[in-house]
């Protein structure tokens, strides 16, 4: 394993109170891998236990407002920007790739010791976003870690988007290309009009690194989606992650053509239908919650679908996860829900 990137804690480029450091991982076949834990300590020190957040494909951590709408709830808040994203991208690797999901399990397997052994948490809420919101569950039903107290999904990746065809034929081709042909890329066509309603170079509301989430995205590798597939396979054979799961999501999705308004208050991404339909996939105890405008990354909606979110994850955490009283952090009237439990239909 490298160790010449190792570090320790120094201040992240969020500036402070953010830390990064760098986990070496074993080398793949593109050479030396890293990951990158971010850390925003709880304001007034940790009370309630820590939060892991693992972003999505062609993504990195960025989102300062939920990190310190944790940390003004007493959670020491914890990012992971895994290999080849963000933080972690070196010239030599090839953007987002891996040929399997279990691929991740060494830099969250490093990443949930630093916060329970080395840090000494033993209360920790798991959440992500998208490709994380598939990869992450999957780990967790893998690992059982004891200390996984809860879990956050927002808008996850859990089936193929598009034509039925695409999820029978067309994931049969995936699997036997990707297979043979690992870093081919998928041909598709990318309106970047998600990352332009996000970027305040493009009248949107946030600010990150164009050369870590571009607006026209990264290539899709055939080895890539065919492990995103097989990920998917597991997950619809059902899951056993036990402990309470919160799944948000738009209540919309569309395929744009035009930008729009419309692309400010849905998910131009995935196909919320098959997030709710694939909720109860993860395991027994699963709260879903269609938040009315939100878009992809329920985070980085407009603030009045945010805020009616942040409500919706505070009256979650109080039902399930009880705990000090915190003050502080967005709200809003809260949201209408369903709790759904049982096998996916």
């Amino acid at each position: 394993m490298p160790t010449n990137e190792q570090s320790a804690r120094i201040e992240d480029l969020l500036g402070a109170p953010y830390t990064t450091e760098t986990i070496a991982l074993p080398d793949d076949d593109e050479g030396e891998v890293f990951a990158t834990l971010i850390h925003r300590p709880a304001d007034g020190g940790p009370g309630r236990g820590a939060v892991l957040q693992v972003h999505g494909f062609c993504d990195y951590f960025f989102h300062t407002e939920y990190a310190e709408w944790w940390a003004a709830r007493g959670y020491d808040f914890y990012a992971l920007d895994l290999r080849k994203y963000g933080r972690s991208l070196r010239p030599h690797h090839t953007p987002n790739y891996v040929t399997d999901l279990a691929d991740y399990w060494p830099e969250l397997d490093a990443a949930w010791e630093h916060i329970t052994e080395r840090d000494g948490h033993t209360s920790v809420i798991a959440t992500a976003h998208s490709t994380g919101g598939l990869t992450l569950p999957l780990w967790a039903d893998a690992r059982r870690p004891a200390q996984l107290t809860g879990m956050v999904l927002n808008s996850p990746w859990f089936d193929l988007q598009g034509h039925a065809l695409m999820r029978s034929v067309g994931t049969l081709a995936i699997r036997q290309i990707g297979a043979a042909l690992p870093h081919a890329a998928l041909p598709r066509s990318v309106s970047g009009y998600y990352t332009q309603s996000l970027h305040t170079a493009h009248g949107g509301e946030w600010d990150f690194d164009l050369a870590w989430k571009p607006v026209t995205s990264f290539p899709v590798r055939l080895g890539w989606i065919r492990a995103v597939r097989e990920g998917h396979d597991r997950l619809h054979r059902g899951l056993d992650v036990r402990c309470p799961v919160l799944v948000l999501s738009s209540d919309d999705s569309f395929v744009p053509t035009r930008m729009s308004e419309r692309v400010h208050r849905a998910d131009v991404v995935l196909d919320v239908r098959q997030i709710r339909r694939w909720a109860t996939a993860v395991g027994g105890h699963v709260t879903y919650v269609a938040v009315p405008e939100a878009k992809h990354d329920i985070w980085l909606s407009r603030a009045e679908p945010r805020a009616r979110a942040y409500a919706e994850l505070d009256t979650w955490l109080d039902a399930y996860l009880p705990g000090p009283a915190a003050p502080g952090g967005p709200s809003a009237d809260r949201a209408s829900d369903q709790s759904v439990s049982g096998a996916p239909s």
